[in-house]
């Protein structure tokens, strides 16, 4: 013990796992990193007995969500997981929005199964299996043939994948002629607003000019599906059938292939892709339509024979209830990092099941997120798979440090589950962060002191 330093401060820096009552709150702060396979911001929850709690926010989300939260955590005991998500939820929203509440939430339970020695998975109730079944997700990108896409399909199954997903819909189209209708000139502005939005080199641009293109693409792309007057005609439908087929004829028809990615299109272009598609012995189409617009999911489910999917974007329990008991899905497909986190995402994996319906997880950000999803998938009965979209990051099992988690986390298609506390994380390799760090948000776990006071009525009631 160091001179002048008493036994509680020593306590501070040393991990205990024995005083889970007396364990408080004390900070937290980010990282932000890109490429792993999309901007994601790291959280780390700080205790006053040296543990700390890893959580992330959803890919592509503000961490400002998350940091609104701080002030309402400070002080609190992270092992009273329920009590606190109930104070923050009122804070979180659907699809991105939902990202700050969903990953304290996940810090939340990474720091009591630490504080208790236990697995999370086991806080849930215990597992139902040890190895965590992994689909592949594969975009279009370089694969403008479905033999192209097929035989990169191939190489994961031949890596232990199992069940595959690909993009498929008006992406595809975009170059074809006479593929696609929408108003004249649409289309062309559509393309013309990603190719500047996306242009890393904006730099003959002034900073007015750069926020008129903004937010003329916040604009354009913020359209619903049902509002865009985009139309797929036959011969685009044409070549959408024979691109699965051509998958298909490489592939194989045994392995469950799924497809996302379709495109702002209404619902009767739907009906008429998916069955077009239904031949093809899908696991599911994800995404079709605005997951809000139960009655067309509902008639979209009764029109074709592929399995519905939708869910990703909605935020807690009660607003997946709308499409299950309407009869709008088939599978249901919460984000661990939207839905509200780990033990909302279990609450509506369970209520899924009372409609006979099969969840399977989103999950497009760092290992954080991916253990998370793991632990949820292991205490779910009806879960199915759980999203991959990393296989080209090799660096990504490098962010976390561990003693017990397998590495490479995700092996043959599968992640093993261990009885490693918490999440199982010892700690992130901030020489990795560092290689990655967004380059608007240079820091690694710079302070938020400024954030600790914010206050306000949170009351919802007079």
């Amino acid at each position: 013990m160091p001179k002048n330093e008493t036994y509680e401060e020593t306590l501070n820096h040393v991990n205990t796992y024995s005083s889970p009552s007396e364990l408080r709150i004390t900070d937290i702060r980010f990282t932000d990193i890109v490429g792993a396979p999309f901007h994601s911001s790291l959280i780390k929850v700080y205790t006053n007995q040296g543990l700390v709690g890893f959580g992330e926010v959803r890919d592509g989300a503000d961490k400002v969500y998350a940091l609104m939260l701080k002030s309402r955590l400070l002080g609190e005991n992270p092992c009273n997981i329920d009590k606190l998500f109930r104070r923050i939820k009122q804070f979180g929203g659907h699809a991105r929005q939902g990202g700050g509440v969903s990953g304290i939430e996940i810090a939340l339970w990474d720091l009591a199964g630490k504080a208790y020695g236990i697995p999370v998975y086991q806080m849930l109730g215990g597992k139902f299996r040890d190895n965590i079944r992994m689909y592949c997700d594969t975009d279009v990108t370089g694969k403008n043939t479905g033999t192209a896409m097929g035989e990169a399909l191939r190489k994961r199954m031949d890596a232990g994948f199992t069940f595959l997903k690909m993009d498929l819909g008006i992406g595809q189209l975009m170059n074809e002629p006479g593929a696609l209708s929408a108003p004249l000139g649409f289309l062309e502005e559509m393309k013309e607003l990603s190719r500047r939005r996306y242009n890393p080199d904006r730099s003959g641009l002034s900073e007015d000019e750069i926020r008129q293109l903004r937010n003329r693409h916040y604009d354009i792309f913020n359209i619903a599906h049902p509002f865009t007057g985009i139309h797929i005609t036959e011969k685009g439908f044409d070549l959408l059938e024979q691109y699965v087929a051509e998958v298909r004829a490489v592939i194989g028809y045994e392995v469950p292939l799924a497809i996302d990615h379709f495109g702002h299109i209404g619902l009767e272009d739907c009906i008429k892709l998916g069955r077009r598609v239904d031949k093809f012995n899908l696991a599911w189409m994800e995404d079709m339509l605005p997951w809000q617009y139960t009655e067309q999911y509902s008639r979209l489910a009764r029109a074709v024979t592929t399995p519905v999917c939708t869910g990703e974007d909605i935020y807690l329990k009660e607003n997946f209830k709308p499409l299950l008991e309407a009869g709008g899905v088939s599978v249901i497909h919460p984000d661990v990092l939207t839905a509200g986190g780990i033990l909302e995402t279990k609450k509506i994996g369970d209520m899924a099941q009372d409609y006979g319906v099969a969840m399977a997880i989103h999950m497009a950000e760092s290992p954080i997120a991916c253990l998370a999803a793991a632990h949820v998938a292991a205490a779910t009965e009806n879960f199915l798979a759980l999203e991959y979209h990393s296989c080209e990051v090799p660096w990504w099992d490098d962010i976390i440090v561990s003693g017990k988690l397998p590495k490479p986390l995700v092996r043959n298609g599968f992640m093993t589950i261990t009885d490693a506390p918490g999440l199982g994380i010892d700690d992130l390799n901030d020489d990795v962060l560092a290689e990655h760090l967004h380059p608007g948000v240079p820091g690694i776990w710079e302070p938020t002191d400024n954030w600790n006071d914010f206050y306000s009525n949170d009351r919802l009631w007079s």
